[in-house]
């Protein structure tokens, strides 16, 4: 006999980048604090997902990994197997994952249909069960313009109007929207739920633990661009300006991310041992305590950054990507807007004395809270609220029907 405890189950598509496994595995440990008998197993395609911990209750099926290439297309991380060999297997486990863990909520993150459409088969097996179909949006996806030809090139429409039960956008209604501008079926603006930012803690083992301190009791600049693989420009402003020495500048620590280019890492690395005031960390599955420690935080704009920088409420240099989405720039710019942060265009960059300025500046500046934005970083708390609601509205259906059938 199966279990009948609640069960969540989430997909990740993404096999590069630390955002997605991040957000999901934030909103699994947020669920499973609230709900002492639910367990949510995470679907996901990220080779470093084994590296981060997770909590008791919360388990993850590692999918083959894809990677995209400069020209859009995909191709697999490690198999030696065509992409559409490679999909089909994903699909497969995807699916059949789905059918025999039964979950109370399917929760599919970002990509309506999945990569190169390998989640319908799953939504349509579901959508006549008691699985509630759920999809999870960043609070900015990308250019309006560029989001609507590719849902439009995906054929994503018929799913968000005749599969998806729900719509939930990670973030509060007044800041972004992810859909501005996109004609939605008429039904589909209904499905909408914002649920604000969510909300980063320090993890619990280190709660406890001394926090670190790479350059003794000084305070220092943390420099975070995710997971790296698309940071190199970012890095190396900032090292441009401590070589250059033109300010007096507080110390930096630089962590690199899992998906940084070797090459540059070493490159980096053999840099940094010229500064005094530079440090170097490769990678971290637990950045929350730097974060918490740091004086300031440099990062490039991501969904994970700007809902850390929120958390710990430190003064912020967004530098934002602009290719291949503008989905860093817009949040960033957005932020700005109320305050919350300072920006600096990618298109200045090398310039070592514009970023020397940004960061003499930084640690003095106002934190996001200054700003006096109120009700940012509910999203996991009204997520779990509403996850409530619907695993109370599965019970009583189940005690329906058992009436019924008695």
């Amino acid at each position: 006999m199966r279990s009948k405890s609640p069960k969540i189950l989430i997909y990740s598509h993404d096999s590069f980048g630390l955002g997605h496994l991040r957000r999901c595995r934030a909103i699994a440990h947020s669920l499973v604090k609230t709900y002492d008998d639910l367990s949510v197993l995470i679907l996901s395609g990220s080779p470093i997902i084994g590296s981060f911990e997770f909590r008791s209750r919360v388990d993850f099926v590692r999918i083959p990994g894809v990677i995209k290439l400069r020209d859009g297309e995909y191709t697999p991380l490690s198999l030696h197997l065509n992409i559409e060999h490679t999909l089909e297997i994903r699909s497969s486990i995807i699916e059949h994952t789905a059918k025999v863990f039964e979950p109370d909520i399917f929760i599919v993150d970002k990509e309506p249909l999945g990569l190169r459409g390998e989640v319908l088969g799953t939504l349509e097996a579901l959508k006549n069960t008691k699985t509630k179909l759920v999809l999870g949006l960043r609070d900015v996806m990308d250019d309006p313009e560029i989001l609507r030809q590719e849902w439009e090139r995906k054929n994503v429409m018929p799913a968000l109007r005749d599969l998806y039960d729900e719509i939930w956008v990670y973030g509060p209604q007044d800041m972004c929207n992810p859909v501005e501008g996109i004609k939605l079926p008429e039904n589909v603006p209904d499905k909408i739920r914002y649920t604000g930012y969510l909300r980063r803690h320090m993890p619990e083992n280190a709660e406890n633990a001394p926090l670190p301190e790479p350059f003794g009791e000084q305070p220092y600049i943390l420099v975070t661009p995710g997971g790296g693989g698309d940071g190199v420009e970012l890095v190396d402003w900032v090292m441009r300006a401590y070589e250059a020495r033109k300010r007096p500048l507080f110390p930096a620590l630089i962590i690199l991310g899992p998906f940084m280019p070797a090459a540059a890492v070493s490159q980096f690395t053999e840099r940094a041992e010229h500064l005094r005031d530079v440090e170097i960390l490769r990678f971290t599955p637990q950045i929350e305590p730097y974060l918490a420690s740091a004086r300031a935080i440099v990062g490039m704009g991501g969904y994970n950054t700007f809902c850390e920088i929120l958390s710990f409420d430190k003064p912020t240099l967004m530098v934002p990507r602009i290719i291949p989405r503008r989905e860093q720039a817009i949040r960033a710019a957005c932020a700005e807007e109320r305050g919350l942060l300072k920006v600096l265009p990618i298109d200045k960059y090398p310039d070592p004395v514009l970023m020397a300025e940004a960061l003499a500046e930084l640690p003095y500046s106002p934190s996001p809270s200054a700003a006096g934005i109120e009700n940012l970083m509910l999203g996991l708390d009204l997520v779990g609220d509403r996850v409530g609601e619907i695993l109370e509205e599965n019970r009583a259906e189940q005690d329906r029907r058992q009436i019924v059938n008695f």
